[in-house]
């Protein structure tokens, strides 16, 4: 991601979450050196779109995603699968061995998107969502298990 793709970033963004990151925050976690952002594009009318993106920071052996999100055009077509397996590939090379991300519980097919990656529920944070009032799970992963799976 750079800062040239913030315009369709923020449109993704704002169509994604009831409570949307400010263009600023996404200024910001371009500069940090932990942080990473990674856009997944596609061939559009106007050459190559965004068609999501992942934020995600590691810290020592820990990475923690903090957004993702897809166009909504482009949902169900395995973007976010893309991305997923990228930050996967990027964290366990920088040393990342354990990922965790907080998830609505209402949001299934997330959570199901998760599960793919050998990610599970191991608790709930009651009310997390302000703006909704809704609970998060915790969802936590060993990354070397994507490794191990598939190669069984």
């Amino acid at each position: 991601m750079t800062f040239e793709d913030l315009e369709e970033v923020m449109a993704i963004e704002c169509s994604s979450f009831v409570t949307a990151w400010s263009e600023g925050t996404f200024r910001q976690e371009l500069t940090l050196p932990l942080h990473h952002n990674l856009v997944a594009r596609v061939d559009g009318e106007n050459g190559w779109e965004v068609a999501g993106y992942i934020n995600f920071l590691t810290v020592v052996d820990e990475v923690h995603i903090r957004d993702i999100a897809v166009r909504e055009d482009l949902r169900m077509r395995g973007v976010a699968s893309q991305l997923i397996a990228a930050m996967i590939n990027i964290s366990l090379h920088k040393g990342a061995i354990y990922a965790t991300l907080e998830v609505r519980r209402s949001n299934t097919p997330a959570i199901k998107l998760y599960e793919k990656f050998y990610f599970t529920a191991k608790w709930t944070r009651p009310l997390y969502y302000s703006d909704t009032k809704e609970d998060a799970l915790i969802m936590w992963a060993d990354l070397r298990e994507n490794f191990k799976k598939a190669g069984d």
